[in-house]
């Protein structure tokens, strides 16, 4: 894209934005939020009350909505399976701290052992 062409574009984008603006600023519904949100920021102050205090007064279990997750909500682990190529042995892991598994891994490398899952 050209510079003159993002510059038109840019410009046509920040007149939208303002006609926007100007629709919001004539908006009843935003006057009415705005001098709600006025008025309880001032009673807040007034009272020496935070938006915490107030959500705690009206809602006492919304802050105790994060829970930690209870054990064995990990997600179960797949079974693999390896076959060797030169024994046609099968061995069926859910990890890779199996015995004959890192005894294949020694013996012929990581890399190819890998290569034999199924």
């Amino acid at each position: 894209m050209s510079i003159i062409a993002e510059y038109k574009a840019l410009e046509a984008q920040i007149a939208e934005q303002t006609a926007r603006l100007e629709a919001l600023k004539n908006d009843e519904k935003l006057k009415k939020e705005i001098e709600f949100e006025n008025k309880l920021r001032s009673l807040l102050a007034e009272y020496n009350y935070s938006l915490r205090n107030v959500i705690a007064l009206l809602d006492p279990s919304a802050g105790k909505t994060a829970v930690a997750p209870a054990k064995g909500a990990r997600r179960e682990r797949t079974v693999k399976r390896y076959k060797n190529p030169h024994t046609g042995e099968v061995i069926e892991t859910k990890g890779g701290n199996h015995k004959v598994l890192k005894a294949w891994k020694t013996e012929h490398g990581a890399e190819a052992v890998e290569a034999w899952l199924q």
